[in-house]
């Protein structure tokens, strides 16, 4: 005769609240129903499945804290569902429930590590202590491993740390500077060098991965006052006229050292322009016009470097009021074959010229694109076409 209706094989299981989530196997309806009424009457979630192959659908639509299971079943007994689950979890609680208890079985459950091993007919009593047991195992079990990820993690971080710092170390140690020309165009002669930082440590291979070590260390300042230190002193083997730009972050507008009049820098400031990037935000500095401001008492001139290519806008001539002003190149690149490129730079030169601010056109690579800004107004021109950065000094090229 055909057996009772069967009850839904693999219910989805998710979690809910702080109630565990138990998944009961066994071929018997009424055993499914005697333990899962145990079971929610103390506040667990259960799903059922009438055997191991069922147990397994359930287990892939989703996790569970505690398998209650059968041992003798058809098509998956308990053990091949406990062998399953092994592969997958090794610390997921099983308890195996039998009818008919035998060495073999048993010494299979241990082997398999069983949470628990218990003979029908099922005590009620007996079913709730085993699985609170096995539950608060269960917990333990992932508060150890969560403090030992915690603990792995926290030394992952600080070797990471040290290991960064190190670096960043001997990347100051290693410091030079390269410098690219910037030329007067017609005029073709040398306007100034723009002083570009480099390192020989071989794990911080580029200028940003040097900047973003220093972010990470809090080591800004450190690697402003570097940088400074670095360009000061070829400044007296510039040709005659001929000025350095040297680049700073924001945070090095917060640095007492770079208004200090005994500082190196401070020493040449007359033939230094300080580029101040656009894309630094300068929302961080509240008093940015009266240190500007400082700056140029001391002799320095000020550029806004990359212009169209950052955040901040023309809302920097206003805060800054520059003296000089550079072409972000992604608007140069190109420029002489883009309509848009070229409505946007003859806007910017043209207004530049107007307050009476010069104007460099960045990463500049070929003549066609020297040519157009040329046209637009452009002054001033730096890139590849004219020279790469070098060190020391360099002559351009004009062709």
């Amino acid at each position: 005769m055909p057996g009772p209706p069967a009850e839904p094989a693999a219910e989805p299981i998710g979690r809910a609240g702080r109630s565990a989530h138990i998944l009961v196997v066994d071929d018997e309806a009424m055993i499914r129903k005697v333990l899962r009424r145990i079971l929610t009457s103390r506040g667990h979630q259960v799903t059922v499945a009438e055997n191991g192959a069922h147990a397994r659908e359930a287990l892939q639509a989703g996790a569970c804290d505690l398998i209650l299971s059968d041992i003798n079943m058809p098509r998956m007994d308990g053990l091949g569902l406990l062998r399953l689950v092994r592969e997958r979890d090794p610390d997921l609680p099983v308890i195996l429930i039998t009818a008919d208890p035998s060495a073999d079985s048993a010494i299979g459950a241990l082997e398999l590590r069983a949470t628990g091993y218990l003979r029908k007919p099922v005590d009620p009593q007996t079913v709730a202590r085993e699985v609170d047991k096995a539950l608060t195992l269960r917990e333990l079990a992932r508060a150890r491993q969560q403090a030992h990820e915690l603990v792995s993690s926290e030394r992952h971080d600080r070797e990471e740390a040290e290991q960064l710092a190190a670096a960043f170390g001997r990347a100051l140690e290693s410091l030079y500077m390269v410098y690219q020309p910037i030329v007067r165009w017609p005029a073709r002669e040398v306007f100034g060098y723009e002083a570009l930082v480099r390192t020989a440590e071989p794990t911080i291979p580029h200028p940003g991965a040097l900047f973003d070590a220093a972010e990470r260390l809090s080591k800004l300042r450190d690697l402003g006052r570097a940088i400074r230190a670095q360009c000061t002193v070829p400044v007296s083997q510039l040709p005659p006229r001929a000025s350095v730009f040297v680049n700073l972050d924001s945070a090095d507008l917060l640095d007492d050292e770079l208004f200090d009049t005994n500082a190196p820098l401070s020493s040449v400031a007359e033939r230094v322009v300080l580029e101040i990037t656009e894309r630094a935000h300068l929302a961080g500095v509240r008093d940015v016009v009266e240190r500007i401001a400082r700056l140029r008492g001391h002799g320095f001139r000020v550029a806004i470097d990359d212009i169209g290519g950052g955040y901040s806008g023309l809302n920097s001539f206003a805060m800054l009021k520059p003296d000089l002003v550079t072409l972000d190149m992604a608007l140069v690149r190109d420029v002489d074959r883009d309509p848009v490129r070229q409505r946007v730079t003859r806007m910017l030169i043209h207004l530049c010229l107007d307050l009476g601010i010069s104007v460099v056109g960045e990463g500049v690579e070929t003549a066609a694109e020297r040519d157009t800004l040329a046209a637009f107004g452009c002054p001033l021109f730096q890139g590849y076409l004219f020279a790469r950065p070098n060190a020391p000094f360099v002559e351009p090229i004009y062709g």
